[in-house]
């Protein structure tokens, strides 16, 4: 082999020793797929789809320097960092300002959104602690726990951000559940969570997440308010057919009928150029990185690697069916992006970076396949 060859062969093989090719691929097919659809939403705005894709090769470089981190130092780290991301959530209550219905810190240059470091550092100190904890988790451990992830969570709906909120919840459970928490804590909480429905509808629920839930069983009592977003969502999808209406080809984004078609409703977008063929495309590219975070989990030489890696991909897993259930009527409309898809800064970036984390683990695993 030629010696420049060779040398620059070496040279990617040790750039690259850290990184899951296999997930690295899946993620690229997102970001690209993200980036065609944001492209034809936009009207062919370039000047939006070049910052989507600088925050891709931002989110990509921080994926590449969390992989070359072992797990170890991760797990030291851990404390500091969910302190380090609790500091903005105060901030943002005083310099906050509204964008999209909650309050973001406004950078200049684009808006930052604290709570979603909370993806990834809540997990990270969860995992922390429980590894030093007898498992499954007893009743103090799990108290410990539930303060733990109390203050974010209560940070955050105080922004208001009830969805946000309501992902890292579910993150939290999926950390307990890999803990090996069992089934009969799940019940009692779901069997609490539904006695208390009444009170808090009365008393915490806010008008517009009333509306939100009225809208989602009846959507045709007010298709021409509430209900015109899920109404010409779904006029999207069905539209879409079996292989789309073409890629720019679009009526229901490109006539402006549906709303935050770069944002929320971008899936619309893809459902209705590409149809079925290419929803089941990027359905199969995230169960795709869902599972190899699952089976990196299960090759993880710790519980703390287990539990962050699981952690991750059980919650991709839920912003995938929050946002697909959210677009076609299955679920409320709360306002959450379609990863790797949706036009969005800082949930690109820290999901990137999640994989980062989950790449670490697979690159310190005693077992490569």
């Amino acid at each position: 082999m030629n010696p420049l060859l060779r040398l620059i062969t070496n040279w990617v093989e040790r750039l690259l020793r850290t990184i899951d090719l296999p997930l690295l691929c899946a993620l690229l097919l997102l970001m690209a797929s993200g980036l065609v659809t944001l492209y034809s939403a936009s009207n062919g705005s370039l000047h939006m789809v070049m910052g989507q894709g600088s925050r891709f090769v931002i989110g990509l470089g921080l994926m590449w320097l969390l992989s070359r981190v072992a797990p170890p130092r991760l797990r030291a780290a851990s404390p500091y960092v969910y302190l380090l991301t609790i500091v903005p959530l105060l901030a943002v209550l005083v310099l906050g300002r509204g964008h999209h219905g909650n309050l973001w810190i406004n950078l200049g240059i684009f808006y930052f959104q604290p709570s979603e470091l909370i993806k990834l550092s809540l997990p990270m100190m969860l995992a922390w602690y429980l590894h030093n904890s007898v498992l499954p988790p007893n009743v103090r451990t799990i108290a410990i726990c539930g303060a733990i992830a109390a203050v974010p969570i209560l940070l955050i709906l105080k922004q208001p951000d009830f969805g946000t909120s309501m992902l890292i919840t579910c993150g939290a459970v999926f950390t307990m559940f890999l803990a090996g928490l069992s089934w009969w804590w799940f019940i009692g909480a779901f069997t609490s969570v539904a006695v208390a429905a009444p009170a808090a509808w009365f008393w915490f629920l806010k008008p517009y997440q009333k509306d939100r839930i009225l809208i989602f069983v009846n959507p045709d009592s007010d298709k021409l308010g509430a209900g015109w977003n899920i109404t010409q969502s779904k006029i999207a999808i069905g539209s879409g057919g079996w292989s789309g209406q073409g890629w720019q080809q679009g009526t229901q984004s490109h006539l402006n009928y549906l709303p935050e078609h770069t944002t929320d409703f971008l899936f619309s977008v893809l459902s209705e150029e590409f149809g079925w063929l290419g929803v089941a495309l990027m359905f199969a590219a995230y169960l795709f990185v869902i599972g190899r975070c699952l089976w990196i989990a299960m090759e993880a030489r710790d519980s703390y690697s287990r539990l962050l890696a699981g952690t991750l991909g059980l919650a991709l897993f839920v912003y995938v069916m929050v946002n697909g259930g959210m677009i076609s009527g299955m679920l409320p409309v709360v306002g959450v992006p379609m990863p790797l898809l949706s036009y969005g800064g800082t949930s690109a970036v820290v999901l990137l970076a999640g994989m980062g984390l989950v790449m670490s683990v697979r690159a310190h695993s005693p077992r490569r396949t």
